[in-house]
């Protein structure tokens, strides 16, 4: 190729090069801002987290609440039952 080829061929390979550059910078950054939530959206994660809790103790309590009645309910009838 003669010299005068190498100029305009690598004026576009850096004009091409940069594009390529600020399209991937722009890619790779709005991926991470996805990635992170915002301060109110992790705020309301953790009081969901704890509201989930809350009712999963809530429902073991009334669990076990149910089971001492069904433990109670069958030992009455038991007794009935035996004439005890």
């Amino acid at each position: 190729m003669p010299p005068e080829v190498w100029a305009p061929v690598g004026s576009i390979l850096l004009i091409i090069g940069a594009i390529y550059l600020s399209v991937t910078s722009t890619i790779r950054l709005r991926a991470r801002l996805a990635q992170t939530p915002s301060p109110d959206v992790t705020a309301r994660l953790e009081a969901l987290e704890r509201d989930v809790q809350n009712l999963q103790q809530e429902l073991a309590d009334t669990q076990e609440r149910l089971d001492f009645a069904e433990r109670v309910l069958t030992k009455a009838a038991e007794e009935r039952r035996l004439g005890g």
